[in-house]
């Protein structure tokens, strides 16, 4: 129990009475402490508790809160923060290379029993790789799905390159749509996308572990040899990794470059090895500059 003293003073002359402001409130005239709000919205967010749940953790401490309750609280603290958001954003969007990418949350859909799927958009500045001076921040956004016109929002001020995993990856028997996620962002040039290796290596190694493929192990054994590069290289300046990065790999990158995806078709698991190679080839490797400088695994 927090209690504030506020003393009222009164003038014997004119009977008006003062008194000592009231101390602010993380909501106004609300009850919770900036505490209790912190530990709710971290138990939501973070450690993933719905309120209904947190409210029977509550109750069984003895302390009786409406789910409704606590969704006002919820609301309000986002209200609040909302100033540190956007100038977070200022901050972490301003610069000229972004690691990107868009995760699935499982979001309740009240009135049904079931949840649905919500999309949330990481925004990462990392410059350590390159020796920057700026502090490592991520942003994040929640949108209800992966539609191509939330990340074109979030960027629309942005020029630089980001580093993204590919494509939006399409669920099991269905077409991949080319507007969403961040694939129409790179249509104007105004920002250009660093491909991630770790992508591409893991379908070579999903097809290396089920089939044993020669060609998936020596495309897993090339990847190793840039990635080996960028060991080297960690946290130099940009020039000088640009530098070396170009003398030590530059008969690797066109030996990955020129693996013929045509000849994915001669092994007995062409699908798998083709799926592989086309999105192998979707890392630029032509335009190595802003890879090589900025973007620790697109080399």
């Amino acid at each position: 129990m927090i209690r504030h003293l506020r003393e009222k003073l009164s003038c014997r002359a004119c009977d008006t009475v003062v008194a000592a402001p009231a101390p602010d409130h993380a909501i106004a005239r609300g009850r919770a402490g900036a505490g209790l709000l912190a530990h709710i919205v971290v138990s939501k967010y973070d450690d993933h508790l719905p309120l209904y749940r947190q409210a029977e953790i509550f109750a069984r401490g003895g302390v009786s809160l409406e789910t409704s309750t606590l969704s006002g609280w919820v609301g309000a603290t986002a209200a609040a923060l909302q100033p540190l958001v956007d100038a977070l954003a200022v901050d972490v969007l301003a610069g000229d290379t972004l690691h990107v990418d868009d995760t699935p949350v499982p979001v309740l859909a009240p009135g049904t029993g079931k949840t649905k799927t919500g999309r949330l958009w990481t925004y990462v500045r990392d410059e350590r790789p390159f020796a920057g001076s700026r502090p490592p921040a991520a942003l994040f956004f929640y949108s209800p799905d992966r539609k191509g016109e939330h990340p074109r929002a979030h960027l629309k001020e942005f020029r630089g390159v980001i580093h993204a995993d590919g494509g939006a990856c399409p669920r099991a028997g269905r077409r991949p749509d080319p507007g969403a996620g961040f694939n129409e962002l790179f249509a104007g040039g105004r920002i250009v996308e660093a491909g991630c290796w770790a992508h591409v290596r893991r379908k070579f190694f999903d097809v290396q572990a089920a089939t044993g493929s020669p060609i998936a192990k020596e495309a897993l054994d090339r990847i190793g040899q840039l990635y080996a590069v960028e060991k080297t290289i960690n946290g130099s300046l940009p020039d000088r990794r640009r530098q070396l990065s170009l003398a030590a790999c530059s008969g690797t990158r066109i030996a990955i470059a020129c693996h013929p995806p045509a000849q994915a078709v001669a092994v007995s698991v062409p699908p798998t090895i083709a799926s592989a190679a086309r999105r192998r080839a979707s890392v630029r490797l032509s335009q190595p500059v802003p890879k090589v400088g900025k973007s620790g695994s697109g080399l």
